[in-house]
């Protein structure tokens, strides 16, 4: 598994001794990244580089060729990631300073409690007066972890805090990861039910099918707050928004094309699902899964081969999970290509390209990050009990329209993008009929 290592390096002073090292890393097959300067002394610079190697054996050798170079010392070398999660990534920081006696009185003791009386007679001012209205729960039981599969609850914790540092950073959405340690749907279901008061929506992640689709399911009837699977509906958003992106790129109407989906996975089912409900007129999948058709069927989604999807198909999206699955001599012209399973998708865009494709694109830049946060505030902002159709269709036509020529998805850290989506959701919500005002978020 590819990964990136800070090496900090004591270097001679002198002209050319950068280039080396820089000449060293070639040589291993390291790909430079960031280059920062720690100090400089008369005879010596203190350097940080980082590198991308294939693993930690790569990473242990380039560190051994390194400390070959004349009067060239490695301090220490780290895994990045590492280093980003020393101390976990979340922290609970309050929104209002309490630095006086009256500061105690106002938000606790005697005022909360006018508060909390205020909220008994009326609840829907809980959105207003706590942190209800701007919070989402992000719960998994890390049964199905990004391409890590079945590794529990615990291990899953990281991607979970990475969850909520998206949302705080870029939609301003308080987001708890709960860990909830069972595989059985009915415990999860009662589990998340229980805790769901505190929380303004539920954000589910990384839960092996056909689990999830009968957890969101059950949570949609049981909650009034709006549940959303992300590895189901916040992937297919995003990727049917690159493929409008790159339909448009390649002259190709999305709403005539056949679009082909190979695997039925929680986010290959999700993604058929929602373009064959935005109206595309024919969609074919192939998986082999007896289970996974069925449910395909259920949604008039078309069932084939691999090779009939391959030969049918002007769109196609691949989430099998199989690097390589797609030889070059499967591709016919003209056809638009993405190919999305991670770290190795199932056929490179460059030999997708060379053998004929007009467009073609890997898993790298379609990032369902680009989709959960804009949707939960916008869902948040109209008082959504729910989220549907519609606001997942708004949220994908709004993201096609940030994409700048040449790209399939606009920048992830923009923050106008996120607002932009968020703002297609609300009125979405509004016009479909989900929106309640007596529920809506002020706090953003």
């Amino acid at each position: 598994m590819a990964m990136d290592c800070t090496y900090r390096l004591r270097i001679p002073h002198v002209a050319g001794q950068l280039a080396k090292v820089a000449g060293k890393i070639a040589e291993h097959e390291g790909l430079i990244g960031d280059v920062n300067t720690v100090s400089v002394a008369k005879h010596e610079a203190l350097r940080e580089i980082t590198v991308e190697v294939r693993d930690k054996d790569h990473a242990e050798e380039l560190a051994a060729g390194l400390n070959e170079l004349p009067g060239v010392t490695v301090a220490w070398f780290h895994d990045r990631a590492f280093l980003a999660h020393d101390g976990g990534k979340l922290e609970v920081v309050g929104r209002r300073k309490i630095e006086t006696n009256q500061d105690v009185r106002d938000v606790y003791t005697p005022g909360v409690a006018r508060v909390c009386t205020a909220i008994a007679e009326f609840p829907a001012i809980a959105r207003r007066f706590t942190s209800l209205g701007r919070s989402v729960a992000i719960c998994t039981n890390g049964t199905r972890v990004l391409g890590l599969g079945d590794i529990g609850p615990l291990a899953s914790l990281p991607v979970m805090e990475g969850k909520s540092l998206f949302y705080s950073q870029l939609v301003g959405i308080s987001a708890s990861p709960i860990l909830i340690d069972t595989k059985d749907v009915d415990e999860f279901v009662e589990t998340v039910v229980r805790i769901a008061p505190g929380f303004g929506g539920i954000h589910l992640e990384d839960i092996s099918a056909p689990a999830c689709f009968e957890i969101e399911r059950r949570l949609i009837e049981a909650l009034d707050q709006p549940v959303m699977h992300d590895d189901v509906h916040g992937t297919a958003v995003v990727t049917f928004a690159a493929a409008i992106a790159a339909c448009r790129q390649v002259d190709i109407r999305l709403d005539d094309a056949v679009v082909g989906q190979i695997g039925l996975g929680a986010a290959g089912f999700g993604i058929a699902s929602l373009i064959h409900d935005a109206g595309v007129k024919r969609v074919i999948a192939s998986d082999p899964n007896e289970a996974a058709q069925a449910q395909a069927r259920e949604r008039g989604i078309e069932i084939g081969t691999l090779e009939e999807v391959m030969a049918t198909a002007d769109v196609v999206v691949a989430t099998s999970g199989v690097p390589g699955l797609i030889r070059p001599e499967m591709i016919r012209p003209g056809q638009v290509i993405l190919a999305l399973t991670n770290p190795v998708p199932e056929i490179d865009p460059d030999a997708a390209l060379a053998a004929g494709a007009a467009f073609a694109a890997d898993g790298t830049s379609v990032n369902n990050v680009l989709g959960y946060p804009g949707i939960f505030r916008g869902a948040l902002l109209a008082g959504a009990t729910a989220i549907n159709l519609e606001m997942k269709r708004a949220a994908a036509w709004a993201l096609a329209g940030l994409t700048v020529e040449s790209e399939l998805v606009p920048d992830v850290l923009d923050p106008h993008v996120h607002d932009t989506v968020a703002q297609a959701v609300r009125q979405a919500a509004t016009d479909s009929g989900a929106a309640n005002p007596d529920r809506a978020s002020a706090q953003f």
